[in-house]
């Protein structure tokens, strides 16, 4: 049966956002077409007729994510008085950690992104620029800053995920958010006594 052009268009657009989400919980080679097409509820059949390549599904929907990601992050951080530490609190907190499939790509993907198609990087180099114009926007720090401040929060997201005891993996998400917090503002209190 054939589908409608704009059915097509909205069966792409929702194989990009599972795509997305699987991608994050098993990885880029954890998960076939044939599965991320029937995670999307959708035939595998049809998957070439909207992709050139596994390879471009993940690169577009890396892209997706990190825009989502991205906006989310600054949506919640300029809700609250101090949006930097809101920032550096909501990525370095146990929701996060254990939503991998709806988190940071980079903290989720970055180890097999590094050994992907350009087309893949390209996606992951846009979206690391766009979180650290989130981070020089969101905490007054240059660029040269935000890229320690990130390198902070990827690699404590990353260790708090590997760990598995779960009081040390919470110990490393504060202790990255008191250091991040406590460089911006040496007054600050550490976030657990």
């Amino acid at each position: 049966m054939k589908v409608s052009r704009e059915q097509a268009t909205k069966n792409r657009a929702h194989v990009v956002e599972t795509a997305g989400a699987e991608f994050r919980k098993h990885g880029f080679d954890g998960i076939g077409v044939a599965d991320l097409m029937r995670a999307a509820g959708l035939t595998h059949g049809g998957f070439y007729n909207s992709f050139a390549s596994k390879d471009a599904l993940a690169a577009e929907a890396v892209g997706r994510v990190f825009a989502e990601t991205t906006e989310r992050l600054r949506r919640h951080a300029l809700a609250a008085a101090d949006p930097y530490a809101a920032m550096v609190r909501f990525y370095l907190s146990p929701q996060h950690r254990d939503a991998v499939e709806s988190g940071c790509a980079i903290a989720a993907l970055s180890q097999e992104a590094a050994r992907g198609s350009s087309e893949l990087r390209t996606a992951f180099e846009a979206g690391i620029a766009a979180y650290l114009e989130l981070i020089v926007e969101l905490g007054g720090v240059s660029r040269s800053e935000a890229m320690g401040i990130y390198a902070t929060m990827v690699g404590a997201l990353s260790l708090a995920r590997t760990v598995l005891d779960p009081a040390l993996s919470t110990a490393i998400l504060v202790a990255a958010a008191d250091n991040l917090l406590a460089r911006k503002n040496p007054q600050a209190a550490p976030l657990r006594s």
